[in-house]
């Protein structure tokens, strides 16, 4: 599988897993949602708006490649956050809404990469504004392993809720060869 296939999958992947995310989410109450678990980012909510919050700053920097540039143009106004545990949203609708919109903005960046583009650097600054240039396809790893590793915290936290969200396994994804 080519690398750029490979994040084809991924972004399906990460769409499909965010829609079960917050279905299951919306099963449960405002106050289970914001109830702090002592997860890295407290709650299922603080931690859904933490993987919001980081999408958005990956791609708004991501938004610079050459590549990218038109894909990603709609990043560029978003607000940049200040924070990684920056509430985007305050309530589980509006962050839905958001995920989903943010979703359909990955398959279609995604969708437009090549391999050459797979081939080359990103300059960026972190969140403390230190410069930093690394492999652009080593860096859309860490995007969506980001995501995995979060959301497999909010899995866990569905758990301790009592709530099952069901097969997670990206190999639920993965077509049989024959």
């Amino acid at each position: 599988m080519k690398l750029q296939q490979h994040f084809k999958l991924m972004a399906t992947y990460n769409e499909w897993m965010n829609a079960q995310v917050y279905d299951t989410a919306s099963k449960l109450s405002t106050t289970e949602l914001a109830e702090e678990r002592g997860a890295y980012f407290g709650s299922i909510f603080g931690t859904l708006n933490h993987i919001v919050a980081a999408d958005t700053l990956w791609l708004k920097r991501f938004a610079s490649h050459p590549s990218s540039t038109t894909t990603l143009a709609v990043m560029v106004p978003l607000p940049t956050p200040t924070r990684l545990d920056q509430i985007m949203f305050d309530d589980l609708e509006g962050l839905k809404a958001h995920r989903q919109w943010l979703d359909s903005v990955i398959i279609n960046w995604i969708a437009a990469l090549t391999d050459d583009d797979l081939d080359t650097v990103l300059n960026y600054q972190n969140t403390k504004g230190v410069a930093s240039t690394r492999s652009y396809s080593s860096l859309i790893v860490h995007f969506f392993n980001h995501q995995t590793h979060h959301r497999g915290q909010v899995s866990t936290l569905f758990s301790q809720a009592g709530t099952d969200i069901g097969v997670t396994d990206l190999l639920a994804l993965i077509p049989c060869e024959d």
